[in-house]
């Protein structure tokens, strides 16, 4: 259990005055409630010796005085303990959450996002009640015992021991039940992953769903996977409705011996003044061992806490011992000017679980210039691009930045100085303006009017001005409320609008038509003049322009040069460049 917890030690520590000042309270709070069985028994004496209204109103007021205190302290007690676990939650998730931003894309292709959603909610609330209300409901049980057994003893050491005669039996259901319950909460959050991760992948595909009917069918996976939560839930509540009832059972026959033996015990002392206890003592006595009831009691609803948290902490740990395989650890450069040169060096790229995708790579992209690259799906040419902004790592010194290897440079001024629009393009669920400003550095450093020039260039502002709230539109989840088209033409906005030195456009205009693409191409001509651009084509008119083309062909650079070099090849581009004009032909005949 210690290895478990060691990953919070840290948090522990940052907060280590709370939980010293909520301890204080806690001793304050449970000294003081231990003298109610003594003022109790007082008063009990106090009247046998005769009734009156003014001894009523003396104990009465003292009670109310000392509970006072002990409610306050209490009060004090919650409001610190619980207020730094809620403290070290806030930290826990920004610091997973930060962590989480900082992984490569090779992390997110082994973790399904419901299962992080999972582990970054239902796990940190479990963390949360382990470090709050398991750790405050121990303590005080330990401390209120430690208070109130010397007053016990003090009354009956006899009674005292048979009373908490059956706790250490209850001390091993405690024990037994609990690697029970860590288990069975371990299959409860690995379920709760699963059907998370289910109902992330259904909404976001929602549309496919639709579209060929599987609304039944995947709502009976769901149902499958729901079923299996709950059954899995169920057998812990089981196990905790067998744990609660067997303490209770425990604990009820210590009062029960105290009840017999102290009864005895009074009697013994009506007849002989030096023997047993008096009434006033069994009062006291037995206040003592009904107050004692709820924090053993309490003691199962803690080890439940405990096993809960101990497994989630597991499990949360699981993702912030992955160290991002990409990041500045070798940073040379601290504020680098970049211009843009690019140099790929007998570059070889495989990805960890499958084959050699790029073969012997070599090429070189002066700055300033334009490169296309055409060829087959999977030929490679999105993870050859992806390696220029290091969202894969290349091999060292097999990718140059004007003459550099990549990791020389920081991440944050290597992917500040790219434009970059992939080819599955994201939108979040804000306004268009928000998405097209997505890359200032803070709110407010585009004017509207350079988000609107950039949405011109990309040829888009005319459409978004016709939407009834123009700009200001909200476009919904993964931008669902726009066309394929118009996404791919916001994202490019967004890109332009960054000034990028390198601007990289990954098949970024494939879901247009070949008249706006024309149009777009025709308008970024002006925004490519002096920075370095590459763009991913499979439409020979979007590349026909560039400085060189490269044609990727299973992974190797099969021909490279100009439109027009590469027509006298004669090879793949020539080609392609026949059947699009074929196309085009039977297409205009129609």
């Amino acid at each position: 259990m210690f290895q478990r917890l060691r990953p919070l030690f840290p948090y522990l520590k940052r907060y280590w005055r709370s939980y010293v000042l909520g301890g204080l309270a806690l001793i304050i709070y449970n000294v003081t409630k231990s003298a109610i069985p003594l003022i109790i028994g007082g008063a009990a004496k106090d009247i046998q010796g005769g009734l009156s209204a003014a001894k009523v109103e003396h104990h009465s007021l003292v009670l109310l005085g000392v509970a006072t205190v002990s409610g306050i302290f209490l009060y004090l007690t919650r409001q610190i303990i619980i207020g730094a676990s809620r403290e070290i939650e806030f930290d826990l998730r920004n610091d997973l959450f930060s962590h989480l931003e900082k992984q490569p894309q090779a992390f997110f292709q082994r973790h399904r996002t419901g299962d992080i959603m999972a582990r970054s909610t239902n796990d940190l609330n479990a963390v949360r009640q382990l470090l709050g209300p398991a750790i405050m409901y121990s303590a005080n049980t330990i401390v209120f015992t430690a208070a109130a057994l010397p007053m016990m003893l003090r009354i009956s050491p006899r009674l005292t021991l048979l009373a908490f005669l059956p706790l250490p039996i209850a001390s091993v259901i405690v024990q037994y039940f609990g690697a029970r319950i860590h288990k069975r909460f371990e299959r409860i959050q690995a379920s709760f992953s699963d059907i998370s991760a289910q109902a992330e992948e259904n909404f976001s595909g929602v549309r496919l769903i639709r579209a060929f009917s599987q609304e039944d069918a995947q709502a009976e996976a769901f149902e499958t996977a729901n079923l299996e939560y709950i059954d899995r839930s169920l057998r812990l509540a089981r196990l905790m409705a067998m744990l609660w009832p067997t303490l209770e059972f425990f604990l009820g026959l210590s009062l029960m011996l105290t009840l017999l033996v102290g009864g005895h015990e009074v009697l013994l002392n009506n007849r002989d003044p030096h023997m047993g206890i008096t009434v006033s003592q069994f009062f006291s006595y037995n206040t003592y061992m009904v107050m004692l009831l709820w924090p053993m009691i309490a003691l199962g609803y803690v080890v439940n806490l405990v096993q809960r948290g101990a497994a989630s902490v597991v499990r949360i740990h699981e993702l912030m011992i992955e160290k991002p395989t990409i990041d500045d650890s070798a940073a040379k450069l601290s504020a680098p000017s970049i211009s843009g040169h690019i140099t790929f060096n007998h570059l070889n790229f495989t990805y960890p679980t499958g084959p050699e995708v790029l073969h012997d790579i070599t090429l070189d992209i002066p700055a300033g210039s334009s490169l296309a690259i055409t060829g087959p799906t999977g030929s490679g040419k999105s993870t050859l691009v992806a390696l220029i902004p290091r969202l894969y790592g290349a091999p060292t010194g097999s990718v140059l930045l004007d003459g550099r290897p990549l990791r020389d440079y920081p991440l944050a001024t290597l992917r500040s100085a790219i434009g970059f629009v992939p080819q599955e393009t994201f939108l979040f669920s804000t306004t268009i303006a928000g998405n097209i400003a997505f890359g200032d550095q803070s709110p407010g450093e585009h004017s509207p009017e350079q988000i609107q020039a950039a949405a011109t260039t990309a040829h888009i502002a005319t459409e978004i001005l016709e939407f009834p709230h123009g700009f200001d539109t909200i476009v919904g989840e993964r931008g669902m409320t726009l066309s394929g088209g118009q996404k791919q033409r916001t994202a490019l906005a967004r890109a332009v609008l960054r000034d990028p030195r390198i601007l990289i456009l990954d098949d970024a205009l494939a879901s247009v038509d070949t008249y706006t693409e024309e149009q777009i191409l025709n308008a970024l001509r002006s925004a490519m003049e002096g920075r370095t651009t590459i763009l991913i084509a499979h439409r020979v008119s979007t590349a026909r322009n560039a400085d060189r083309i490269a044609v990727l062909v299973d992974g190797r650079i099969a021909e490279l040069g100009t439109h027009d070099e590469l027509l006298a090849l004669n090879g793949y581009y020539t080609d392609l460049v026949e059947k699009q004009s074929l196309e085009e032909e039977l297409a205009a005949a129609q």
